[in-house]
């Protein structure tokens, strides 16, 4: 039996989307999409520090990102790849393309869209290896919102092992997740299971006020408590 997105139908993602994000996002979101453009214009361009990096928020209508942990997400995935040839680049879950053109590879097992390639990155056989490989909330999917059976934990673990297979002998994996959406992936992040290299987080202080913390302090957060969607967020890096 083929396995899909638990969001693929319209029912199914209503589904989701109240169990996930909560009743009140049904009316808070159309408000948020229709007004976006507005509530846009009148916020005040700011700034967050990211390993070193001061970095811009991102306000953008699309998915809420103006509202959402990808305002940081976004920036923080744009300064890796531009340090990076985009010959040389794979994007895992098609996001970046969403905020304007990429030249980079993308590999999406579900969402299609122009030079998506829809394939799952456990099976993928590029002709080449990467130099960047990149992933903006898209780990925490995994086999968490998708009707695969067995252990989420298992199956991020194996995406992150087959990642790691396609890199250069210098390359990187870096992956953005939120904190406390999928119990199973703090899990792999609090005892240390998930393997990175390299971890960095950041919570949300206030509506447009991120700050990098400590990792304690980011797993203390919890999801859409007090603000909407994501209150931390971690970056981890990977080598080969």
């Amino acid at each position: 039996m083929s396995k899909t997105h638990l969001y693929n139908s319209r029912i199914g993602k209503v589904r989701w989307f109240v169990k996930r994000f909560g009743a009140k996002e049904i009316v808070l979101k159309p408000l948020r999409t229709i007004f976006a453009p507005l509530i846009i214009a009148r916020l005040q361009p700011k700034t967050f520090q990211f390993g070193g990096r001061v970095l811009p928020l991102l306000y953008h209508r699309y998915n809420m990102t103006w509202a959402s942990e990808r305002c940081v997400e976004v920036p923080i995935a744009r300064s890796y790849a531009e340090l990076a040839g985009a010959d040389r680049t794979l994007e895992v879950g098609n996001v970046l393309s969403h905020y304007g053109p990429v030249k980079h590879e993308i590999i999406d097992k579900f969402e299609r869209g122009p030079g998506v390639m829809n394939q799952d990155i456990t099976s993928f056989l590029p002709t080449k290896r990467y130099d960047l490989i990149l992933s903006v909330s898209t780990f925490e999917h995994v086999g968490f919102d998708d009707e695969a059976e067995g252990r989420s934990a298992d199956k991020i673990l194996s995406a992150i092992g087959a990642c790691r297979a396609l890199l250069t002998s210098s390359g990187r994996l870096v992956i953005t997740v939120p904190i406390s959406y999928n119990p199973e992936l703090d899990e792999l992040i609090n005892s240390g299971k998930l393997g990175a290299q390299g971890e960095t987080f950041l919570k949300k202080y206030g509506s447009q006020d991120w700050r990098e913390c400590l990792k304690h302090e980011a797993m203390q957060c919890k999801y859409k408590e007090p603000y909407s969607y994501a209150n931390a967020v971690m970056v981890a890096e990977f080598g080969p």
